[in-house]
């Protein structure tokens, strides 16, 4: 099978719309692009492809509804734009996304939600839960409290982060360019377009030159940058024109269209690589000879009746090593519990952590998405 036609076994996926398709010539927001993007997403949830859209246009909107003809270049008066803005854009998608009985939820995220891992793991499970809900999660950079040493900076690495986040199969970048070229195409006549490369591919960068336009942050280095990014937890991505009809499920069904930036690994290959290899060990759980068999040998999760010893400080959320009795390490993954809690349930049962602790937050200490054997 081609890696077009690859494309029509997706389950799971991240839209990103940018900036200058979401506005009409910068005076309002482009409804009638909206309810065709709507209409077309509606499909793909509805024939079984769960589907984030992260939306940017919240500043557009604002400026235009303040009467902004400039991007603001204070950040004060970023914030101010986008806080009018998030107003009405987010109100466009929930009443185009009822006519076809779904529910959205609005998540606004900054760099340091998804650099914590705690947050990390929230962010994660809730999207997950939205999605099994049959909801299509709207995510947008938190442009009224961030910072500038926080921000993404654009929405097409805010939408690369979020493919890592519920590695998703694809990320289609919607633009008002036909694709990745050779060359500006606006500068160049005889630019040719790139159907498929690598997203690893160096010489990408060369060819993603050019700036973006008066109301977006992002160009086509960022969007080259951005499939590099999602290609680390097996993400490919697509580049093309959300001005095209029906553009998202053409692509969708494989359609020879706009540039395609493959991931060399699969989703479980490159993430189990990212666990193993980009975290900070923040402590230490001593497996029982039990655990250890299941874990090398069943692919299970680690549950909290197979911890002998913990070792270090953490918190929920951080990557923890998991040592046999013998001082081996077998295995990294993302706890579920700080390292106070596991020494309280260390060596129960799941079903004895809720009268332990009060509560229960997770089944499992590591789940097995979240575990690499090293």
């Amino acid at each position: 099978m081609s890696k077009r036609q690859q494309i029509k076994t997706t389950k799971r996926c991240v839209i990103k719309i940018g900036s200058a398709l979401l506005t009409s010539d910068g005076t309002s927001l482009n409804m009638a692009g909206i309810a065709g993007w709507v209409e077309q997403i509606s499909n793909l949830r509805k024939s079984g492809i769960e589907v984030v859209l992260v939306s940017s246009g919240a500043v557009a909107e604002g400026m235009c509804r303040l009467g902004l003809t400039k991007r603001p270049e204070s950040l004060h008066e970023l914030q101010a734009a986008a806080a009018v803005g998030q107003m009405g854009l987010i109100q466009s998608y929930e009443s185009e996304f009822q006519k076809y009985d779904l529910h959205t939820a609005q998540i606004l995220l900054t760099h340091d939600d998804l650099s914590n891992r705690q947050r990390y793991l929230n962010a994660r499970n809730t999207i997950r839960s939205l999605l099994e809900l049959g909801v299509v999660p709207i995510i947008n950079e938190n442009d009224t409290v961030v910072t500038d040493e926080i921000r993404f900076g654009d929405n097409d690495t805010l939408a690369a982060l979020a493919a890592n986040l519920i590695e998703a199969d694809y990320l289609l970048i919607l633009t008002d360019q036909n694709g990745l070229f050779d060359r500006n195409p606006r500068e160049h006549s005889n630019a040719k377009l790139i159907s498929e490369a690598s997203a690893d591919d160096d010489s990408l960068a060369a060819m993603a030159e050019g700036g973006a336009g008066t109301f977006g942050r992002g160009g086509m280095a960022t969007k080259v940058s951005a499939a590099k990014l999602a290609a680390r937890s097996g993400t490919s991505t697509l580049i093309a024109a959300g001005n095209e009809k029906n553009i998202i499920k053409k692509m969708f069904a494989g359609n020879e269209l706009g540039t395609l930036l493959y991931a060399e690994e699969s989703p479980v290959t490159a993430r189990k690589q990212w666990l193993a290899g980009h975290l900070q060990i923040k402590g230490k759980l001593i497996l029982d000879d039990g655990a250890v068999t299941k874990l090398c040998k069943s692919g299970s999760s680690l549950l909290a009746v197979g911890i002998s010893e913990v070792q270090g400080d953490f918190s929920r959320g951080e990557i923890v090593s998991c040592i046999t009795l013998a001082g081996k390490e077998i295995a990294r993954g993302l706890v579920n519990y700080n390292s106070s809690e596991i020494i309280k349930i260390k060596g129960k049962t799941s079903n004895e952590i809720e009268s332990i602790l009060g509560y229960i937050d997770d089944a499992e200490l590591i789940h097995r998405d979240n575990l690499v054997l090293v």
